[in-house]
C-alpha cells in the first residue's frame, strides 16, 4: 500500500502544480473545453497514462467541463501516486 503524505508534503507538491487544488484528502482540477466532443477526447487521452500507472482518477463530465479528482482510495488519502499522475495529466491537452 502507498504511504500517505504529510500535510507539509501535500502542500509542497500541490504548490508545484498549476490549476490543481487540494480539498480535504483529494487533489482536484477542472478543465473546460470548446464542446462535449473535445471534453470526451481529453478524457480518452487519460486512459493510457492511468492504466500504465495503475492509478485511476475519478472523472465527472458536464458538457464541456471535465472534473478530475485524485486520491489513493486504499491508503485513505493523498500519496505520491496522486501527484505523479496529476503531473502527467497536466501535460495532456
Amino acid at each position: 500500500m502507498a504511504k500517505l503524505l504529510s500535510e507539509a508534503e501535500i502542500q509542497e507538491q500541490a504548490s508545484a502544480l498549476s490549476d490543481w487544488i487540494v480539498e480535504k484528502s483529494k487533489l482536484q482540477t477542472t478543465r473546460k473545453f470548446k464542446d462535449f466532443i473535445q471534453a470526451i477526447e481529453f478524457v480518452n487521452k487519460l486512459v493510457e497514462p492511468a492504466e500504465s500507472a495503475g492509478h485511476h482518477p475519478d472523472i465527472e463530465i458536464s458538457y464541456n467541463k471535465v472534473k478530475i479528482t485524485l486520491t489513493t482510495h486504499d491508503a485513505g488519502g493523498l500519496t505520491q501516486k496522486d501527484f505523479d499522475i496529476a503531473e502527467v495529466i497536466s501535460q495532456i491537452n
